[in-house]
């Protein structure tokens, strides 16, 4: 089945934008609120989001790596090791004040987007889009999966300080959602199904999404007429929490709605689009 590239490189700078506009209107009370993020703060994610942006510039447009890990042979020896440079980050970063970091996160957000629009978007990417079990993708995909991170951090903000909605805008939200769903195949790899079984998910008032068994594997099906066997229908407030640790499976199903064969459709609960 042909793979539908999905354009988000576009909405780089506007993502920023408002990112930059939510910052400067918070108070000094904001910035220390607790987020969904177990171990940071408000102020610690919009730290993270800026080395994002460093990061991203130091290995992908200049080619420098930094110093090499070591002992990094495997998913969970590479989750490790960036959870301890994510660690350190946000550790050191704690003297700096929220002034200059809204002024570095507009000047290297902007160079990003920049150096991102050079690149061939069917070219191979540096890194891969692991959580959706390529071991190669194609810088669109790679653009696509640095949009999620974006967009997922700036909700996370503005979750604890209630100013939620505005992401949720059609504009914003539907890529995250195609992106994050891209995962699906992936996460359904262990479970076997009957040839044409079908599950369908819908992210209410956004789009639905068909899983389709075809005898060998689950694959997006991007139109299907098949019955599913299984529908499970998820709110736009539980989605990016389930995809970014944000939410327990019990909880974000409790607050959804799962027919038909039960067992296909909760999976669903479990799964992850980002390195976690």
């Amino acid at each position: 089945m042909k793979i539908i590239p999905i354009e988000t490189l576009d909405l780089f700078p506007k993502l920023d934008a408002k990112l930059i506009e939510l910052l400067k209107s918070l108070s000094v009370e904001d910035w220390e609120k607790q987020t969904i993020a177990p171990l940071w703060t408000v102020k610690d994610i919009a730290v993270h989001l800026l080395d994002g942006n460093i990061r991203a510039l130091s290995m992908l447009r200049d080619g420098y790596f930094g110093k090499k890990p070591e002992n990094v042979n495997s998913y969970n020896e590479l989750l490790t090791y960036l959870n301890r440079l994510n660690a350190d980050w946000v550790k050191a970063m704690k003297r700096v004040s929220p002034k200059v970091l809204i002024e570095l996160l507009e000047s290297t957000g902007k160079e990003y987007f920049s150096f991102l629009q050079k690149l061939d978007p069917f070219a191979n990417a540096t890194f891969s889009v692991a959580w959706a079990g390529e071991d190669i993708s194609e810088n669109w995909f790679h653009i696509a999966r640095e949009y999620t991170e974006k967009w997922h951090h700036q909700q996370q903000i503005r979750l604890a300080i209630g100013k939620e909605s505005e992401l949720y805008n059609y504009e914003f939200y539907l890529p995250y959602l195609e992106t994050s769903m891209r995962a699906l195949p992936y996460h359904y790899r262990d479970i076997q199904g009957e040839k044409d079984d079908v599950i369908q998910f819908e992210m209410i008032d956004y789009g639905v999404w068909h899983l389709y068994f075809n005898g060998e594997k689950w694959v997006l099906a991007n139109n299907c007429e098949i019955e599913p066997i299984c529908k499970v229908l998820i709110k736009r407030e539980i989605a990016w929490r389930i995809f970014t640790k944000g939410i327990t499976k019990q909880e974000a199903e409790r607050q959804s709605d799962v027919f038909g064969k039960r067992e296909l459709g909760t999976k669903i609960f479990e799964m992850l689009a980002v390195m976690a």
